[in-house]
Protein backbone atom coordinates (compact mmCIF):
# COMPACT_ATOMS: atom_id res chain seq x y z
CA UNK A 1 0.00 0.00 0.00
CA UNK A 2 0.94 3.34 -0.68
CA UNK A 3 1.75 6.51 1.93
CA UNK A 4 -0.86 8.87 1.66
CA UNK A 5 1.62 11.91 1.86
CA UNK A 6 3.77 10.21 -1.08
CA UNK A 7 0.25 9.95 -3.31
CA UNK A 8 -1.23 12.95 -2.59
CA UNK A 9 2.05 14.76 -3.73
CA UNK A 10 2.11 12.68 -7.06
CA UNK A 11 -1.10 13.50 -7.47
CA UNK A 12 -0.62 17.07 -7.11
CA UNK A 13 2.71 17.07 -8.92
CA UNK A 14 0.81 15.36 -12.13
CA UNK A 15 -2.09 18.09 -11.61
CA UNK A 16 0.08 21.16 -10.66
CA UNK A 17 -2.94 23.90 -10.88
CA UNK A 18 -5.07 21.39 -8.21
CA UNK A 19 -3.08 23.35 -5.50
CA UNK A 20 -1.26 22.36 -2.08
CA UNK A 21 -1.90 18.91 -0.31
CA UNK A 22 -3.75 19.46 3.14
CA UNK A 23 -4.99 23.01 1.56
CA UNK A 24 -6.86 22.20 -1.75
CA UNK A 25 -6.17 18.17 -1.78
CA UNK A 26 -6.48 15.33 0.55
CA UNK A 27 -5.67 12.06 0.15
CA UNK A 28 -7.08 9.16 2.98
CA UNK A 29 -7.78 5.58 2.77
CA UNK A 30 -10.73 4.32 2.76
CA UNK A 31 -10.96 0.82 4.49
CA UNK A 32 -14.21 -0.15 3.75
CA UNK A 33 -14.54 0.95 0.25
CA UNK A 34 -10.83 -0.56 -0.39
CA UNK A 35 -10.02 2.54 -1.73
CA UNK A 36 -7.91 5.96 -1.96
CA UNK A 37 -10.22 9.11 -1.39
CA UNK A 38 -8.96 11.73 -2.91
CA UNK A 39 -10.60 14.92 -1.80
CA UNK A 40 -10.37 18.27 -3.67
CA UNK A 41 -11.81 21.89 -2.62
CA UNK A 42 -11.74 24.82 -5.18
CA UNK A 43 -14.03 27.66 -4.09
CA UNK A 44 -17.04 26.38 -2.93
CA UNK A 45 -16.59 23.22 -4.70
CA UNK A 46 -15.70 19.92 -3.39
CA UNK A 47 -15.45 17.02 -5.26
CA UNK A 48 -14.60 13.19 -3.79
CA UNK A 49 -12.80 10.92 -5.80
CA UNK A 50 -12.12 6.83 -5.04
CA UNK A 51 -9.11 5.57 -6.70
CA UNK A 52 -9.31 1.95 -6.84
CA UNK A 53 -5.20 0.96 -5.61
CA UNK A 54 -4.84 -0.40 -8.71
CA UNK A 55 -4.93 3.32 -10.46
CA UNK A 56 -3.28 4.56 -7.65
CA UNK A 57 -0.32 2.22 -8.67
CA UNK A 58 -0.66 3.97 -12.10
CA UNK A 59 -0.50 7.17 -10.46
CA UNK A 60 3.18 6.46 -8.15
CA UNK A 61 4.77 4.89 -11.65
CA UNK A 62 4.11 8.53 -13.11
CA UNK A 63 1.58 7.84 -15.16
CA UNK A 64 -2.00 10.21 -15.47
CA UNK A 65 -4.64 8.84 -13.49
CA UNK A 66 -7.55 8.64 -15.83
CA UNK A 67 -10.89 8.98 -14.03
CA UNK A 68 -9.42 11.19 -11.47
CA UNK A 69 -8.39 13.83 -14.48
CA UNK A 70 -11.30 13.10 -15.84
CA UNK A 71 -13.22 14.30 -12.64
CA UNK A 72 -10.62 17.45 -12.09
CA UNK A 73 -11.40 18.26 -15.44
CA UNK A 74 -15.22 18.51 -14.80
CA UNK A 75 -13.97 20.25 -11.24
CA UNK A 76 -12.57 22.46 -13.13
CA UNK A 77 -15.34 23.57 -15.82
CA UNK A 78 -17.72 23.92 -12.54
CA UNK A 79 -15.20 26.26 -10.83
CA UNK A 80 -15.46 28.31 -14.33
CA UNK A 81 -18.88 28.18 -15.07
CA UNK A 82 -18.87 26.14 -18.08
CA UNK A 83 -20.92 23.31 -17.05
CA UNK A 84 -22.35 21.13 -19.90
Amino acid sequence: MHDKKKLCEKIASLYPDLGACGINLAVDFDADKKAWVVDLKKESHQLKHFLEPADADTCMAGKQCVALGLEIAQLRKNIEGKQF
